[in-house]
Order: C-alpha cells, then structure tokens, then sequence
C-alpha cells in the first residue's frame, strides 16, 4: 500500500492535504508545534504532529505532519499500545539516508535498510513493519485493525520557490505522507479523517472549491502526540491496567 495522493480514500500528503474515506479531497491546516487527533474510535486513536513555518501575510501556518502517534486496544487486550511513526529532521536530505522512525511501546523497532524487509512484534502477533522501500517508505500494519503506509519526504527547492514555504537551509522541513486502511472502525469513528468513515457521512465542505478546507481546528487539538484527550475524542481505553505512561519523544 502506498499513499496515492488525491487518488484513492485514506491518504494525507503535503501541507497537508487529505482525501477522505467518502473520496472528498480537503485540506486541514491545523497548526505548527501541535498535535490533532485525525482518527478516534472506541479501540484505536491516531494523533498527528504538526511542524511548519508562520506565513504573517496569509496569518497561519505552513503545516505539514511529521509524526504519528497511534494508541490501540489489540483484539481481546485489557490494555493499551502506543506506536510511533515520525519523520526525522534533516537540514539537507539525503535520499539515500533513512529518515523514518518507529517505535512500539517506547521500543525502537529496527528493520533493515532492504525492500520488503519485514519485523514481526514477539509480543502482539498481527503487528508487523514492512519496508516498501530500501529506505524512507514503510508500512506499519495490525491485522484486522489498520494499515498505514509512511514515506518521509522533504519539501522541495521547487515547491519552496512556487508557495512561498520560507524553507531555509537549517530544515528541509521533513515529514510524512501518509496512507491508511481500516478494518474494523465503529459507526461513532471521529477526528479530521475518521469522521469521514462514518456510514452515512456528508461533508460540510465546498467541494467545488478549489482548495476545500476543513476548519474548526479546536475541537481536534490535543495535549500531546499520545493524548486521547481531544474534544471529539471516541476513545475508551484512557488508561492501560497499569496505569502507566509511556514516554517516546519526537524523532530529531
């Protein structure tokens, strides 16, 4: 799986532009240095990390999404997972340098720098990572509950040039475009993309805008990249057993 952008439901690309599980393409602008929750449901909830530049003369931000952090509950689990999936900073990229994280539980998972290079958690059976590329592209996948393909790119000299991003020489400004599938959401599924999942589900935007933007930033923002504390949130498992929190910084 890969994200097609602006092609196939379930992707989100760019500064960042999102196509939704109903085929609608918009964007969602958010803000830089902050986490929303783009997708809540009962047993899985997906945050996103915001980095960017201020633009002073459109008065927002330049956003682009740097990182995932997906919190779960594993099929018949009485306790929560956290899985991190970032884009690591670069003041120059290196196409052949890999600049994709991830990690499972606070754990780093390390995958070889192959194609089709594949690890298997030992502890949750059906968690897997896979490269789809030597490096710079993998996809994470739960069976039955999701599949999200990551490719970590730069913004462009070009793209820089045509919009005006203020991209310097200290930050390429890496980050993720992004591609899911779900399996098994629920009727009640909320956040930018979720909502869009839902049966039954009529957007709100101007679609024949050439730039449809979804607003009301507030209601999705969260606390951190691992809080299932956003106003829409659909999350039950707040806490796991143990009530412990599990800590994994932003990739750098």
């Amino acid at each position: 799986m890969h994200a097609e952008c602006d092609i196939f439901p379930g992707t989100s690309c760019g500064d960042p532009r999102f196509t939704g599980g109903d085929g609608n393409t918009f964007y969602f602008h958010g803000s830089k240095d902050q986490d929303f929750c783009i997708v809540s449901d009962a047993g899985l909830h997906i945050n996103a990390h915001f980095i960017g530049n201020h633009n002073p003369a459109l008065n927002r931000d330049f956003t682009w999404v740097q990182a995932l952090g997906v919190t779960f509950v594993a099929a018949g689990g009485d306790h929560h997972h956290r899985l991190y999936v970032g884009a690591r900073r670069a003041a120059e990229w290196d196409e052949d340098e890999d600049h994709v994280q991830v990690t499972f539980d606070g754990e780093p998972v390390d995958v070889d720098a192959a194609r089709n290079a594949r690890w298997a958690s030992k502890v949750l059976p059906g968690l897997s990572v896979r490269r789809t590329k030597d490096v710079n592209a993998v996809t994470v996948e739960l069976d039955g509950a999701f599949a999200i393909s990551a490719a970590a790119v730069p913004v462009t000299d070009e793209d820089d040039r045509v919009h005006r991003y203020g991209k310097t020489g200290r930050d390429s400004l890496v980050h993720l475009d992004l591609g899911f599938q779900f399996h098994n959401l629920t009727a009640d599924v909320d956040g930018v993309l979720g909502q869009t999942y839902r049966p039954g589900y009529v957007t709100k935007l101007d679609i024949s805008a050439k730039m449809p933007i979804m607003g009301g930033a507030p209601k999705y923002l969260s606390e951190g990249l691992f809080s299932t504390d956003c106003a829409v949130s659909r999350f039950h498992h707040r806490r796991d057993a143990a009530g412990a929190a599990v800590v994994t910084t932003y990739a750098s």
